[in-house]
This record gives structure tokens, C-alpha cells and sequence, in this order.
């Protein structure tokens, strides 16, 4: 029979009570009759099990947080690249820098990239020079990213 809070304190006090001719040790023992602590190994395995919930949340914490950075990139590289096209579609020619997106209001800012956390790391691609007008300046025909490494599905983010 398991006893509430209560009446395990009012047990202890009648048995100390009833102990006062048995040595100290006993007297100031807590050990009530039926009760059990935990042991040492059902310790060790709970603290192991919280251990690995704990590990798998913090994977999970940093690829979701990568998967949102590759995310952001893809849509920044996509509205930058779009941006190139409308100035080509209404110039005729393509734009000689990102910042000039920004002059000519194709482009509010040129974004940061997520994962250098720069506006200055984009790798521009230069266009093809124009056969008609060799002195023209090419301009930019596309953006990539500058950060290095790989992304979760296996690619370069030098080559999105």
C-alpha cells in the first residue's frame, strides 16, 4: 500500500519515537516499509534516454535552420535573376552591376546572402560580349552565390 506525503512523515515520527533506545543511525532513517528508491542503473538509463531525445532535437534544430538559409538563398538567386531579366527585356542590354538593379528600382537592395551573411559575396556571371558592338560593356547575365560548401541534397551552392 503506497502512503501519501502526510502520513509517511507521521510514520517516520512514531518509529523514530519508538527507536529512542536504538543507536542514531537509525533513528534519523527515512526508510519507510513497502517504499523503494530509484537505482542507480534505472537512473543511468533514463539519463541516457534523455541524452539521445536531446541530441536528435539538436540535428533536427540545425537542418531545419540550414534548410531555411538554402531556401531564402534560392528565393533571393530567383528575384535577383529576375530582376536581370526584366532590366534586359526593357534596356536591351544587360545590367553592368547589381547595383545599378538597385538605381534603375529593379531591386529595392541587393539582398544578403544567408550563408555568408553578405551583400558583397554574389558571384557574378558575366554575359556574352555583343558581336555587334564589340566595345559594349558585356554586363552581368547571371548571379550565384559566394558561400562555399554543399547543400543538404548534394550540390555546390556555387552552382545554384
Amino acid at each position: 500500500m503506497r502512503l501519501s506525503g502526510r502520513s509517511q512523515v507521521v510514520t517516520v515520527k512514531v518509529s523514530m519515537m519508538a527507536s529512542v533506545g536504538k543507536s542514531r543511525s537509525m533513528r534519523y532513517s527515512r526508510v519507510v516499509p513497502g517504499e523503494r528508491g530509484f537505482t542507480l542503473i534505472e537512473l543511468l538509463v533514463v539519463l541516457s534516454l534523455i541524452s539521445i531525445l536531446a541530441a536528435m532535437g539538436i540535428v533536427q534544430h540545425r537542418n531545419s535552420v540550414l534548410k531555411a538559409q538554402e531556401a531564402t538563398l534560392k528565393t533571393d538567386l530567383f528575384h535577383m535573376r529576375d530582376a536581370i531579366d526584366q532590366y534586359f527585356a526593357d534596356k536591351g542590354k544587360y545590367p553592368a552591376s547589381l547595383d545599378a538593379l538597385v538605381t534603375d528600382n529593379y531591386l529595392r537592395k541587393i539582398p544578403e546572402d544567408p550563408l555568408t551573411h553578405s551583400a558583397e559575396s554574389w558571384q557574378t556571371v558575366p554575359a556574352e560580349p555583343d558581336p555587334s558592338n564589340p566595345s559594349a560593356e558585356p554586363g552581368i547575365y547571371d548571379v550565384k552565390s559566394g558561400a562555399q560548401g554543399t547543400a543538404l541534397d548534394g550540390t555546390s551552392y556555387t552552382d545554384w
